[in-house]
């Protein structure tokens, strides 16, 4: 049995495993689920009507009894209906997840374009004022919070400059490409340079550990020029640990940047969760959390593979 088939077997165990936690962490949260479904107008409800609302969406039912309902569905392909929306969860899950996808990848982009050029820099001058300069880059991006960055890039390139908009109705991709790029473009700088400044110091920190390794060194000694020796033969294995870092942050981007995604009135999958979590919606709560654990899933899979490909001295699932 292969690698790759010994983790995809894995998958159903530890996504159980998160079905079991949501489900009835959802259920502690203090408070009426039919009221905060319905809002104020729970109050207009009699109490026959609120025992057959009880009866409709399965909340009469012993939690176990519910459960176990809501197991049987999955194995169906079926997540439930969401209350909120009226509609089947994964189709609705379904609606948001490519913009929180196009978010997660722009955001990606960014940071690695940004961030390994600057960490590389930064380790071949190491100790000078230019290595000092992209390391206090570093510690300001990693610590001036994404609500932050995001306020200011809305005030200065939307508010003052009015170049981007700030906000607005989403255009998906495919209907206006520019419109779209115009709107994600100042969220994904947001969650780009946070992100990029985290790349940035592993990213150094990676290439003066290998920079001081024999191979280099040999390479050096037989006349390859300080281009070669930096991007062919040290940067690949000092992107390990940047595909480590990259492969979960990636992981949390598409489980959707809630706080940058309420900024800019971004319908994505985060904001979603969001809501349905505040409107007790548990079906959709229960299926959003399930997707986005099977988006880690199968992100931490990639990575690892990813690892055997830079470094032919990792072997997977063998001796």
């Amino acid at each position: 049995m292969n690698y790759i088939t010994q983790r995809l077997l894995t998958f159903p165990l530890v996504l159980l495993g998160v079905s079991l936690l949501v489900f009835f962490a959802i259920r502690l949260v203090p408070g009426d689920a039919i009221i905060a479904m319905l809002g104020t107008e729970a109050g207009l409800l009699t109490d026959a009507q609120r025992e057959s609302l009880a009866a409709y969406f399965g909340l009469d039912q012993p939690i176990i009894v519910q459960y176990g309902r809501w197991l049987a569905g999955l194995f169906e392909g079926n997540l439930g209906i969401s209350v909120i929306y009226g509609k089947p969860v994964l189709e609705v899950i379904l609606m948001r997840f490519p913009l929180t996808l196009e978010l997660a990848l722009l955001s990606m982009l960014i940071a690695l374009v940004v961030g390994i050029p600057a960490g590389v820099f930064a380790a071949t001058r190491a100790d000078r004022p230019s290595d000092l300069a992209v390391r206090v880059f570093a510690m300001l991006g990693q610590s001036t919070p994404s609500f932050v960055v995001g306020l200011l890039l809305i005030y200065f390139l939307s508010v003052v400059f009015r170049a981007l908009p700030a906000m607005g109705s989403f255009t998906p991709l495919f209907v206006d490409p520019i419109g779209n790029l115009s709107q994600m473009i100042l969220p994904a700088i947001t969650l780009g340079l946070s992100f990029a400044a985290a790349v940035t110091r592993i990213s150094r920190s990676a290439m003066l550990d290998v920079l001081s390794d024999d191979y280099v060194r040999t390479a050096r000694s037989k006349g390859a020029s300080q281009r070669d020796v930096v991007w062919r033969h040290a940067l690949p294995n000092a992107l390990i640990p940047v595909v480590t870092l990259s492969g979960v942050e990636f992981g949390y981007l598409l489980g959707g940047a809630v706080i940058v995604e309420q900024i800019f009135a971004l319908p994505g999958l985060g904001r979603l969760t969001l809501d349905a979590i505040s409107q007790r919606d548990y079906p959709l709560v229960q299926g959003a959390v399930l997707f986005i654990a099977f988006n880690f899933l199968v992100v931490n899979l990639i990575v690892d593979l990813a690892y055997a490909a830079l470094d032919p001295r990792i072997r997977l699932g063998g001796k």
